[in-house]
């Protein structure tokens, strides 16, 4: 149980069917504290402690990492959520 736990997480978040509230959050987490997150409503990373505000300039310098953050709701999370959720209302 001694240690350190330090792990990233992609989430797609959203309420509507037709998938035009959907939010991209990618979130890099240190003993369960978020140090920086990804917010595609917001367009850049965001660091919330002193190591995840240099994470978040870094990454927001980096215009190959922005350019795929960004376009990650319709390359990532729309086609997932698509499969998805047509698997779900296939079992109703």
């Amino acid at each position: 149980a001694d240690g350190y736990y330090e792990y990233t997480m992609s989430e797609c978040v959203y309420s509507t069917s037709d998938y035009s509230d959907m939010v991209y959050l990618n979130s890099y987490s240190f003993n369960k504290v978020v140090d920086v997150q990804f917010n595609s409503t917001v367009g850049k990373y965001v660091g919330y402690t002193e190591e995840g505000v240099k994470y978040a300039e870094n990454f927001n310098k980096d215009q190959a990492i922005m350019q795929q953050k960004k376009a990650a709701v319709d390359t990532y999370c729309r086609p997932n959520a698509q499969v998805l959720d047509s698997s779900v209302r296939d079992k109703a």
